[in-house]
């Protein structure tokens, strides 16, 4: 069983920065891989960046690459989203998700807005 907990959300406007977290526990932290990704209002969940388990090897997708850093802490059990120059359109509920014994797990979520 793993608890993801999502923090850091909140109302930003265009051009700001936010730092979203997510702490796990339930589970070895450190052995998996990591991911966030959001929903925006009408729309599918989408992918937005992975990161394996040490860390080394991280992944975003092309919407937000260069503007978006995924990295994780495995002592604190946590990963984080570092997002720069924000854009309207990231406006979402922003998910962490794992994938553990082949269970999917999610947080409740964050939501982020971005005003114009």
């Amino acid at each position: 069983q793993v608890q993801l907990v999502e923090s850091g959300g909140g109302l930003v406007q265009a051009g700001g920065s936010l730092r979203l977290s997510c702490a796990a526990s339930g589970s070895t932290f450190s052995r998996y891989a990591m991911g966030w990704f959001r929903q925006a209002p009408g729309k599918e969940r989408e992918f937005v960046a992975g990161i394996f388990s040490t860390g080394g090897t991280t992944n975003v997708a092309d919407s937000v690459k260069g503007r978006f850093t995924i990295s994780r802490d495995n002592a604190k059990s946590t990963v984080y989203l570092q997002m720069n120059s924000l854009k309207p359109e990231d406006t979402a509920v922003y998910y962490c998700n794992t994938w553990v014994g082949g269970v999917d797990y999610w947080g409740k979520g964050a939501l982020v807005t971005v005003s114009s």
